[in-house]
C-alpha cells in the first residue's frame, strides 16, 4: 500500500502572462518564428492559479511589465527560504529588467532583497529540500552564484552539473516531492553529479526522457499533490504508486518558450 503523504500549505508567487511572447531565443524550446496565442497562455496560467487555490494554498502576484515577455517565469526572479531573498542576475540580458521589478514587489512587501554579484536565475537553479541548497550549473546560473548562497544563507550547497541543453535549469530536470525525496532524470546531469544524487536519494522517483521533455519535471509538490504537466503520464503513474496525488494542469502553450509549471511559480518560505 501507498504511504500516505501530508500537503503543507505554501505560499506562491506568480506574474501573468498579458505580454507574453516568443519575442528572442535564449534556449532549445524558443522560435521566435512560431505563433503564439496569447489568450490560450492567460487561460491555462489562470487554470493553475485555481488549482493552486483550489488546494489551499496562497496566491501573490507581480504586475506584467510590457516588453518583458518572460516576467511570467516568476520561479527564476528569486530564491527565497526562511524570510530572506536571494534576487538574481540573469544571464541574458534581455531578461536581466525583470530582476528589478520582482525586487521592488519584495520589498514593498517588506522584504529585503540581496542582489547577487554572479549569474544567478533563482529558483531556476536553486532549489531547497529542506536541509540544503540543490544548486543546477551548466547553462545558466555559476558556481560562484552558488558559494554565494551558501554564505547567504548559511546552509550547505551542493552542486550539481547540468549536460544537456533542453534540460538548461535545474527546474527542467528535478523537484522535491517533500522533505526526503525528489523526482529527476538522471541523464540530464554528468555522471558525477548522477552519482551524487543517487547517494542523496537512493529512492527518488526516476522520470524518463519523454516525460522531462513533456516538462514532466518541472512540476511543484506540496508534499502530496504534485502540479504536473498532463503529457508526462509515465511520471504521474510513478507518484501515484509513490503515494502522491497527481493534479495535471496544461502549459503547453508556455512551453514554446521554455517554461511550465514550476517556472512560473515563486515559493516564498517564511
Amino acid at each position: 500500500m501507498a504511504e500516505t503523504r501530508v500537503q503543507r500549505p505554501r505560499r506562491f508567487l506568480v506574474c501573468e502572462p498579458r505580454h507574453f511572447t516568443v519575442q528572442y531565443a535564449i534556449n532549445p524550446w524558443m522560435r521566435p518564428d512560431a505563433p503564439v496565442d496569447v489568450d490560450l497562455a492567460q487561460s491555462q496560467w489562470q487554470a493553475l492559479i485555481d488549482a493552486y487555490r483550489a488546494h489551499g494554498h496562497t496566491v501573490d502576484a507581480v504586475d506584467p511589465v510590457p516588453g518583458l515577455p518572460d516576467m511570467v517565469f516568476a520561479a527564476n526572479a528569486a530564491f527565497v527560504v526562511g524570510g530572506r531573498v536571494f534576487g538574481s542576475l540573469f544571464h541574458a540580458p534581455e531578461r536581466r529588467p525583470e530582476s528589478l521589478h520582482y525586487e521592488s514587489w519584495f520589498r514593498t512587501a517588506g522584504y529585503d532583497v540581496y542582489r547577487p554579484l554572479a549569474v544567478t536565475e533563482g529558483e531556476g537553479d536553486l532549489v531547497w529540500t529542506g536541509r540544503y541548497v540543490l544548486a543546477g550549473t551548466g547553462f545558466r546560473t555559476t558556481p560562484d552564484a552558488h558559494r554565494e548562497a551558501q554564505e547567504f544563507f548559511g546552509h550547505p550547497v551542493i552542486t550539481l552539473t547540468l549536460v544537456d541543453p533542453y534540460f538548461y535549469h535545474l527546474d527542467t530536470a528535478l523537484f522535491v516531492l517533500d522533505d526526503d525525496n525528489i523526482a529527476y532524470y538522471p541523464e540530464a546531469f554528468s555522471a558525477d553529479s548522477r552519482e551524487v544524487l543517487r547517494r542523496l536519494y537512493p529512492d527518488a522517483v526516476l522520470a524518463t526522457r519523454d516525460d522531462a521533455m513533456a516538462f514532466g519535471l518541472n512540476s511543484v509538490s506540496d508534499g502530496r499533490h504534485v502540479f504536473i504537466a498532463p503529457q508526462a503520464e509515465v511520471l504521474a503513474e510513478r507518484l501515484a504508486t509513490h503515494g502522491y496525488d497527481p493534479v495535471p494542469v496544461d502549459l503547453s502553450e508556455l512551453h514554446k518558450a521554455g517554461g511550465g509549471i514550476k517556472c512560473c511559480t515563486q515559493e516564498i518560505r517564511s
